[in-house]
């Protein structure tokens, strides 16, 4: 009985010991499923920042790329505005030459209009000097007329 009951005494404490390192890793256990659910979630979340930010990043990659293409729409029609001035502007050159060379001959019209003048009114002088001495000489025809119709009248 005795040896039973130190058998059963030795028992109750392997059974009790056994009970103890049951609960420690029980609980243990359950410290290490809370552990791993808190990380589970923290990954989860991690998880769906990292989706959203790859959705923002998209919308950005979208809106970027809609960019982008407008900018290269007005590219294309300011380079196509650059050619036009650029001809636009060669043309105000060429007509600028133009302009300069009309200017020129205009001078030059002007140069020989006012010669013309001059020489005009210095014959215009003289024509007025003729028609004046052709006039006197009319006058003296007439008087030398008179004389006559006079002297024959008197004779």
């Amino acid at each position: 009985n005795a040896t039973l009951r130190s058998k059963i005494s030795k028992l109750q404490v392997l059974s009790e010991t056994q009970a103890d390192k049951m609960k420690k890793l029980e609980k243990k256990l359950e410290e290490n499923k809370i552990k791993e659910e808190k990380e589970a979630q923290d990954l989860e979340a991690m998880v769906q920042h990292v989706e959203q930010n790859l959705q923002l990043m998209t919308k950005r990659a979208v809106k970027a790329e809609n960019s982008a293409a407008k900018l290269r729409q007005e590219n294309a029609l300011l380079q196509v505005q650059l050619r036009n001035y650029k001809a636009e502007n060669e043309a105000l050159q060429l007509g600028q030459a133009g302009l300069a060379a009309a200017k020129q001959n205009a001078e030059l019209a002007l140069q020989h209009l006012l010669r013309v003048t001059t020489s005009s009114r210095a014959s215009i002088r003289q024509l007025l000097s003729g028609a004046e001495s052709l006039q006197l000489v009319a006058d003296l025809l007439k008087s030398i007329d008179r004389i006559s119709e006079v002297s024959e009248d008197g004779q």
